[in-house]
């Protein structure tokens, strides 16, 4: 029988299948951050119980830990170090691997994971974040999860899973100049509505998938939550081959022909059924921003808020039916997180940013993905530019992306950000935050509004 590639990732975890219930599925890595991790690891001792596998689990400094300059404040959160203190604490009562604040190979999980090779096409990952669907990219099965259900891999290194249904997401055309990946998902979303993916296990596919690079590849997977994914994957091919290959958890030279010539094989046979479909051709697409308080409420950046908006958003956001968003004045703005806060997406920034000056009126920061992302700006002078240009520059991690207490922009700012959620208070109390490309936000930071990055093309 033809399988879609979701289908033959899912058989070769099936430990055990019952059609009137969930499948056992096994968890090959498990990452936990210090949010919720120390808590986690912490709940299983308490019971008694031990970690099936202590080398498969990784316990990451990403989401509340300061990202500040040199760490000044240690965690971004009121009581913030608790949770950190916590995590180390637990990782090395249980004997599992930490990647702590001050390790060169701390980031963001989804960004750190791929750089040091733990996900490979095949493998399936878990972690206690949404947007682990990230690392479906790489041709694996990625699975968020909460903390109950970390507790649970932890002791059995499984999961208790009810098969999804999927749907084919096929991309053709060619991408046009300014248009990128976060551009792509915000239309699909804005058409689609943030359920039009709920529950779907999701493949993106075709001509114009293909014609990206992994970065980019990871930004689509990663955004397919918001639109109400259980997962999202793209096959693997020679560009995620290359991407691994001398990773530090890649297959040794010894097993790496073997290993990628079994990546080759991982795809949807052309006969495989899927539950839906969807067609897009990228050639039409215009860059895309957000005007209220879901993705789903994204605008082309020539376009104008719809008649039936949100009255619920539009007042949240101080925004009138009709309005356009080009020209609109911001107070603020961000480039970082797993969406888009990896090299390329910081070469393009400064590309954008390069013998510029940041408006008087903005507030601009970036928070580079990883720590190894951060030193590769440096080393190429993409740090110079960016505080040339009048943004701070700060330590990897997952940064403003949330409001988690502590730094944070003003109150009833209005902001343009790289990442991913736009609800009420997500970056701030009051902060209203407008989504777009990172080439969106340097250009607004320079002109102080919202503007079409085309005219800089």
């Amino acid at each position: 029988m033809a399988q879609t590639l979701f289908d033959k990732l899912w058989t070769a975890h099936q430990l055990s299948s019952d059609q009137n219930a969930a499948d056992l599925i096994l968890v090959d890595r498990l990452f936990l951050h210090e949010r919720t991790g120390g808590f986690a690891l912490q709940g299983l001792r308490a019971k008694g119980r031990n970690i099936r596998h202590p080398r498969s689990v990784f316990c990451i400094v990403d989401h509340i830990v300061d990202t500040q300059e040199g760490r000044p404040q240690g965690a971004r959160a009121p009581g913030g170090l608790a949770f950190i203190t916590t995590l180390r604490r637990e990782a090395e009562l249980a004997g599992v691997n930490l990647i702590d604040a001050d390790d060169p190979a701390q980031g963001i999980t989804h960004v750190i994971s791929p750089e040091l090779g733990l996900v490979q096409p095949g493998v399936s990952v878990a972690c206690t974040d949404s947007h682990t669907c990230t690392q479906g990219a790489f041709g694996a099965l990625a699975i968020g999860i909460g903390s109950s259900e970390a507790e649970h891999v932890l002791a059995t290194q499984c999961l208790r899973l009810k098969k999804p249904p999927q749907m084919r997401i096929h991309l053709s055309g060619r991408w046009p100049e300014a248009v990128t990946a976060k551009d792509f998902m915000l239309a699909l979303i804005a058409q689609y509505g943030v359920d039009g993916g709920q529950g779907f296990a999701i493949e993106f596919c075709g001509d114009a998938v293909d014609a990206l690079d992994m970065e980019q590849r990871m930004t689509l997977c990663n955004m397919a939550v918001e639109f109400g994914a259980f997962t999202a994957l793209i096959a693997p091919d020679d560009k995620t081959i290359t991407w691994l290959k001398g990773t530090q958890f890649a297959p040794s030279q010894a097993c790496w022909s073997r290993a990628s010539q079994s990546w080759k094989t991982l795809y949807s046979d052309a006969a495989a059924h899927f539950d839906r479909g969807i067609e897009f051709d990228v050639s039409t697409l215009s860059p895309m921003v957000s005007w209220g308080t879901t993705p789903a409420e994204a605008i082309a950046i020539d376009g104008r808020i719809p008649r039936d908006a949100r009255p619920v958003a539009q007042a949240y956001m101080d925004l009138d039916v009709n309005a356009q968003l080009l020209g609109l004045k911001i107070d603020g703005a961000f480039i970082g997180s797993c969406t888009n806060g990896r090299l390329g997406d910081l070469r393009r920034a400064a590309a954008i940013l390069k013998g510029r000056k940041v408006a008087a009126s903005v507030r601009a920061i970036c928070v580079p993905g990883s720590t190894a992302v951060r030193r590769a700006a440096e080393a190429e002078g993409i740090d110079q530019i960016f505080k040339a240009a009048g943004f701070s520059w700060g330590e990897a991690g997952c940064g403003l992306c949330f409001f988690a207490g502590g730094l944070t922009f003003p109150e009833g700012s209005r902001v343009i950000s790289s990442t991913n959620r736009n609800f009420e208070g997500r970056q701030g109390p009051a902060v209203r935050t407008h989504l777009a490309s990172p080439e969106m936000v340097a250009l607004a930071a320079i002109h102080g509004c919202i503007s079409d990055p085309r005219e800089e093309t």
